[in-house]
């Protein structure tokens, strides 16, 4: 199972040029740029490990990409994402967030179907490895 969360999850996983020229383009925007790693990528894990501190100042891809290769090396078998930080006035959010790592295994989600009195369902989910 492939987990899709983030811009451009249901694409082949991008290469590392592609990823430097998503990172330029964050940066040409005037986005701080962070990296987030994290063994569980359930969808309601929203607060993933932060790779070192956000790079507000960095107007040069190659910084980032070398902080992408330290967090592989550190943790080859974590998900591994890229968040792009917007703090104008009036956004403050994150305008692009995308995965550039992946585990050789991805974990499998299960969803389990309980009936329970007067044929009510309730629902649970589950992971396996």
């Amino acid at each position: 199972m492939r987990v899709t969360q983030g811009t451009f999850s249901f694409l082949p996983d991008l290469t590392d040029e592609q990823i430097a020229a998503q990172v330029e383009y964050c940066l040409r925007n005037g986005w701080a740029v962070g990296i987030e790693f994290t063994d569980d990528p359930h969808p309601r894990n929203t607060y993933w490990e932060m790779w070192g501190n956000p790079m507000f100042d960095l107007r040069d891809a190659k910084g980032v990409t070398m902080e992408i290769e330290a967090c592989r090396k550190a943790h080859p078998d974590a998900y591994i994402r890229v968040n792009a930080f917007d703090s104008t006035r009036g956004w403050e959010t994150v305008r692009l967030s995308f995965i550039v790592n992946r585990p050789k295994v991805e974990p499998t989600f299960t969803l389990t179907r309980t009936e329970v009195r007067s044929r009510s369902q309730t629902y649970s989910l589950g992971t396996a490895r």
